[in-house]
């Protein structure tokens, strides 16, 4: 009785299409994390800013290198783009949105909304001055 009984393999990434609904959750989850990363450099400024002008001026010369530039930019980008999705999913949890033409909507509005909200965030900074 030492029969084997066979059972059913879990599906892996191969047996799935890629949609850019499965895309785009997964880049949901890292952006969380990003976020995580990037609010050490938020404590940093803080931190900075309340310990002094020599501190302070030091996290404004990493924040104002191409280098950090970069990184601020890509923490504006995650924390838009986590937000929209995160809404997206919210509708999800309101039992909206299960279609296939709203599920594509709203993924497509997270994706194009994110990097449209970062770039308008990016060009008012600029125009007050934030960017000097």
């Amino acid at each position: 009785m030492s029969a084997r009984i066979e059972r059913p393999l879990s599906p892996h990434m191969q047996v799935y299409r890629w949609t850019l609904t499965m895309a785009l959750s997964i880049v949901h989850r890292a952006t969380g994390i990003a976020l995580y990363v990037g609010t050490l450099l938020l404590a940093w400024w803080l931190i900075a800013a309340a310990s002094g002008p020599t501190a302070y001026g030091h996290v404004q010369a990493f924040t104002g290198s191409i280098i950090g530039r970069l990184i601020v930019f890509g923490y504006t980008w995650a924390l838009m783009h986590h937000m929209l999705s995160g809404i997206r999913h919210f509708v999800w949890d309101l039992g909206y949105g299960f279609k296939a033409n709203e599920r594509e909507a709203l993924t497509w509005g997270a994706l194009i909304g994110g990097i449209g909200l970062t770039v308008l965030i990016w060009i008012i900074a600029y125009a007050i001055g934030g960017g000097r």
